[in-house]
């Protein structure tokens, strides 16, 4: 025998919010940090590592709901070795701390020398849905195409890295 069961669907409704401006919600800041890095304390690239810090705290500044989270940077590093940059691990521990949503750097290359350390950067930032935004480049990598154009940039200029250093020799 079977039972006719009537089914009742109970309907709750949403709570609203109280004490706070819906407008406001949906206009979200985004964090904005940049991180530069110029490999020696030359006198020429001292220039340029003024420039760097300048061009992003202007650039940040400038975009409407952006807020800036911070101008991170390294002099006199090689990019090859994350433990040795201050700056860069700095960056990384704002991020664990949930301080930024978005980094901007001028290239891959400035960003890591080394592929390894670079992809476990990205893909950790990545998950904490955290972008880094590679300008020379462009590439941004939330996007679906991104960390395949990184790999591949990374291999070449961890390359480039390791010729410099064996000319150097």
């Amino acid at each position: 025998m079977k039972q006719n069961k009537e089914r009742q669907i109970l309907k709750i409704p949403a709570k609203e919010k109280k004490g706070v401006d819906l407008q406001e919600e949906e206009k979200h800041q985004l964090r904005v940090a940049a991180y530069c890095r110029v490999s020696t304390e030359l006198e020429s690239q001292v220039g340029s590592y003024e420039r760097q810090k300048s061009h992003y705290k202007e650039k940040i500044q400038k975009q409407e709901g952006w807020i800036l989270a911070g101008i991170y940077a390294d002099e006199g590093s090689n990019g090859t070795v994350k433990k040795k940059r201050e700056g860069f691990l700095k960056l990384l521990q704002d991020c664990e701390e949930g301080k930024i949503d978005l980094i901007l750097t001028k290239s891959i290359s400035r960003f890591a020398r080394n592929t390894v350390d670079l992809l476990t950067t990205i893909r950790s930032l990545k998950s904490k849905n955290i972008g880094v935004y590679f300008e020379k480049e462009n590439i941004h990598t939330l996007d679906s195409t991104g960390e395949i154009l990184i790999t591949i940039l990374s291999s070449l200029a961890q390359e480039e890295s390791r010729n410099i250093s064996e000319n150097i020799r």
